[in-house]
C-alpha cells in the first residue's frame, strides 16, 4: 500500500509500509533554489537509471534495494542526517567566490585558475536546508549536525566516493568536478542515502575542458549557467533580501532541448561502459 510522503524539488516520496520507500522522479526542475514552471523531458527517467547505476558501482553499504520503473526505485527507509556532503575536486562555482573572499583555505599549492584541478578533493559540507550553508567541523559539532567521529567518517567516505566516480567517469569521457552525497542511518550505522545524477555533481566532456574558462556541463549547471548570465541569479538574490519569493523566468525552449539532449548522452556514455 502506497502513503504519499513529501514532493521534493525532484522526487515525489512514499511510504511502503514495510520498511521501504518508493522514490518515482520526475521531469521537474530547480535552480538557486527555485522551483520552475517548464519540465525537463526524460530528465526523471535519466536521473532514475543513474540512480541505480551509481548505487550498483559505489561499494559502500546504501539504501538502495531495487528498481521498480523507469521512473522509480525501491529504497530503505532510514533517518537522514542534517549535513550534505559536498566534495570538490575543482576549483568552480561557489568555491570560487567563497575563497576571494577568504571563506574557505585551499589545499597547499593550489591552482585558483578557474576548472583548475585540486591537488587533492577538498570536503566542503552545507546544512541541509532551504538554503544550505557551508560549514566546517567546529560549525558541525556547535550546532550539533553530527559527532566528531561522525564528521571525520562522513569526509572520509565522502571523498573516497567521489574518487571512485570521479574513475569511472574518467573512463566515460567525462571529468567529476564536484559532488554532493546525502548520509543517513539505519539500525545504528551510516549508510549512504538519497540518489545520485547530475542534479548532485558536476560533469565535463574531457575533450572541451580547459583551465581558465567555463566549462562545458552535462548536467544542471546548464541552467545556473543561463540564469547567471541573464541576470537572473542577481534578481534572486535581490527578492530575498526583500524578503521577497523570487519569481522564476521562463526556460527557453532550445534549452529544455539541449538540457534533455545532454542528461541523454552523459547516461550513454556511462552505461555503454
Amino acid at each position: 500500500m502506497l502513503k504519499f510522503l513529501a514532493s521534493g524539488k525532484v522526487k515525489d516520496i512514499y511510504d511502503l509500509e514495510d520498511g521501504n520507500l518508493l522514490f518515482l522522479f520526475s521531469d521537474r526542475v530547480s535552480a538557486y533554489d527555485v522551483k520552475f514552471k517548464e519540465e525537463i523531458p526524460k530528465k526523471g527517467e535519466i536521473l532514475c537509471r543513474f540512480a541505480e547505476f551509481w548505487f550498483d558501482k559505489i561499494d559502500v553499504p546504501n539504501h538502495f534495494v531495487r528498481n521498480e520503473s523507469k521512473i522509480g526505485i525501491i529504497v530503505k527507509k532510514m533517518e537522514m542526517l542534517p549535513i550534505e556532503c559536498v566534495v570538490r575536486g575543482y576549483f568552480y562555482g561557489s568555491l570560487s567566490g567563497r575563497w576571494k573572499k577568504g571563506e574557505i583555505s585551499l589545499p597547499e599549492n593550489s591552482d585558483t585558475r578557474l576548472a583548475a584541478k585540486l591537488p587533492i578533493p577538498i570536503f566542503d559540507p552545507t546544512t541541509k536546508s532551504t538554503h544550505d550553508i557551508p560549514i566546517d567541523k567546529k560549525m558541525a559539532l556547535e550546532m550539533n549536525i553530527v559527532s566528531d567521529e561522525e564528521f571525520e567518517w562522513l569526509s572520509k567516505t565522502s571523498i573516497e566516493i567521489y574518487n571512485k566516480m570521479a574513475s569511472i567517469a574518467d573512463s566515460a569521457g567525462f571529468i567529476l568536478a564536484d559532488l554532493k552525497l546525502e548520509f543517513g542511518k539505519l539500525d545504528g550505522k551510516i549508510i549512504l542515502g538519497d540518489s545520485i545524477g547530475p542534479d548532485e555533481y558536476r560533469l565535463w566532456p574531457k575533450e572541451s575542458y580547459s583551465v581558465g574558462k567555463t566549462q562545458e556541463a552535462y548536467d544542471k549547471q546548464l541552467l545556473r549557467d543561463w540564469l547567471t548570465e541573464n541576470g537572473y541569479q542577481k534578481q534572486f538574490d535581490d527578492a530575498r533580501t526583500k524578503g521577497e519569493d523570487p519569481v522564476a523566468p521562463s526556460i527557453p525552449e532550445e534549452l529544455i532541448k539541449k538540457i534533455t539532449e545532454r542528461y541523454v548522452a552523459a547516461y550513454a556514455r556511462f552505461s555503454s561502459q
